[in-house]
């Protein structure tokens, strides 16, 4: 089996690590963000952020058409620091939290799956991740 290609995607929020964590992990807050795109939503999120804790978020087109649960097990939490997790098909992710004057910088590395481009993974996580960013220094 082949090594699988590591992608890393980050953004800067304008906030304390201590909001961007809660808002990271608060299942309230991850149904308004967890979506790449404004024709998808996440109507239903679970999350235990504690080493061995798990978590679940459907991810579902707004037109009925298709959805899925993504979820996985935390491999290791260190508060307003680390995450990292397995999901359930294997991969791996790991998000990092650093303070950055005032502001937090977040940068999250994961197994691409082999499905779809490199590049698709990377857009798709990292509208994601602009949607987190948006909504955490909007509503937070």
């Amino acid at each position: 089996m082949s090594t699988p290609t590591r992608v890393t995607v980050s953004a800067f929020i304008n906030k304390p690590v201590s909001i961007v964590w809660n808002v990271w992990t608060d299942p309230a807050h991850i149904m308004q963000w967890n979506a790449a795109s404004d024709d998808w939503h996440c109507p239903k999120a679970t999350n235990d952020p504690r080493t061995g804790g798990k978590f679940s978020s459907t991810m579902a087109a707004r037109d009925g058409s298709f959805s899925f649960d993504f979820e996985g097990v935390y491999d290791d939490v260190q508060l307003h620091k680390r995450i990292a997790y397995t999901m359930a098909d294997g991969r791996t992710c790991e998000i990092l939290f650093t303070d950055e004057n005032g502001g937090t910088s977040v940068v999250e590395s994961f197994d691409a799956e082999t499905e779809n481009s490199v590049e698709m993974q990377r857009g798709g996580w990292q509208a994601i991740l602009d949607r987190f960013k948006a909504h955490a220094e909007r509503n937070a």
